[in-house]
């Protein structure tokens, strides 16, 4: 049986001093977001050990509904979806997946998809190589690769890695936690890593405000807690005294921007300190954690085109809640 090979990528493969400048300005960009007005956090801080089994969660929850309606897309046309992936890439190509997890959805498609070697990238290389490890014991024949990257920057993959056209796989909607002129950035970033080849993507669609706040302020607060545990990620990577007990857990829909809002608002006037500096916050402050773009399915067609992709092909559910779209050429 094979064993998954797991890349720290960039700062493994750099000198020390690479590494340590990548680490420094990591930080230094964490602190700007939090001296900033308003403050900010990036959500990639939400996924730390806790917070990939507290999303894990949250996809079994009754208001959630993209995991869900993504996977009856995927139950319904799997079929349809392989075969136009089938008549745009050869056998035996890679599958990349950004922002694996766990992996359960890119394994789901394995049997239709049949990859040569699956690339997993995510942020957390440790909770990936758990899940690599046992998804190698069902798939014993398959090259599996976990690749330690935060994509939300630059998405590169390690030389050498991709040899020819490849499958990009982003489910899961995470494509709205980017702004338009960053997922426009991100697309055609994929673009390049495909090879020629093409972008499986799932694209979280506009709906009634109602529908779209109770996903993200569920009844039994499980978001909420998932939300808070930014501040102890942040604690651990800045050393700040965040107190998660002194925030609340607030989620909106912005309407004109078409987006949900995520933040932590202060419960008191309160001060955050870190080595160097500290951050005042009133009582009411908020700290913005998470947007999460909402799209028309002609909208993102648009942006698809505007990233390099000519040709784009899509499966919905029955209420258009959301998109699975494949794009290439």
């Amino acid at each position: 049986m094979r064993t998954p090979r797991l890349i720290g990528w960039p700062t493994a493969t750099a000198s020390t001093g690479a590494a340590q400048a990548a680490a420094e300005a990591e930080r230094a960009a964490l602190v700007a977001g939090l001296l900033a007005q308003p403050a900010q956090v990036s959500p990639k801080y939400f996924y730390n050990a806790l917070g990939a089994h507290l999303f894990g969660a949250i996809t079994e929850l009754d208001e959630y509904y993209p995991t869900r309606t993504e996977a009856a897309i995927f139950s319904r046309h799997g079929a349809a979806i392989a075969a136009a992936v089938h008549a745009v890439l050869p056998s035996g190509h890679a599958l990349v997946d950004l922002g694996a997890g766990d992996g359960a959805k890119a394994e789901a498609l394995f049997s239709l998809l049949a990859p040569g070697r699956y690339v997993a990238v995510d942020i957390g290389l440790a909770y990936l190589g758990t899940a690599l490890a046992r998804m190698q014991q069902r798939h014993p024949q398959l090259e599996l690769v976990g690749v330690g990257l935060d994509f939300s920057t630059e998405l590169a993959l390690p030389p050498g890695l991709v040899q020819g056209p490849s499958l990009v796989f982003y489910p899961g909607s995470s494509i709205g936690n980017f702004g338009p002129g960053e997922s426009l950035r991100l697309l055609r970033q994929a673009r390049a890593v495909a090879a020629g080849g093409a972008l499986l993507i799932g694209v979280d669609l506009a709906k009634p405000r109602a529908v779209l706040e109770a996903a993200y302020d569920d009844a039994l607060g499980v978001t909420a807690a998932f939300n808070l545990n930014l501040l102890r990620h942040v604690n651990r990577v800045l050393g700040s005294d965040f107190e998660p007990r002194d925030w609340q857990h607030v989620a909106l829909f912005d309407e004109p921007h078409a987006r949900i809002e995520m933040h932590l608002q202060a419960r008191r006037d309160l001060c955050v300190r870190w080595p160097g500096a500290e951050r005042r916050f009133a009582a009411g402050e908020r700290l913005l954690t998470e947007y999460s773009y909402k799209w028309t399915v002609e909208g993102f067609a648009a942006v698809l085109r505007d990233a390099g992709y000519a040709r784009v092909q899509h499966w919905s559910d029955e209420r258009d809640w959301f998109a699975v779209m494949l794009a290439w050429g």
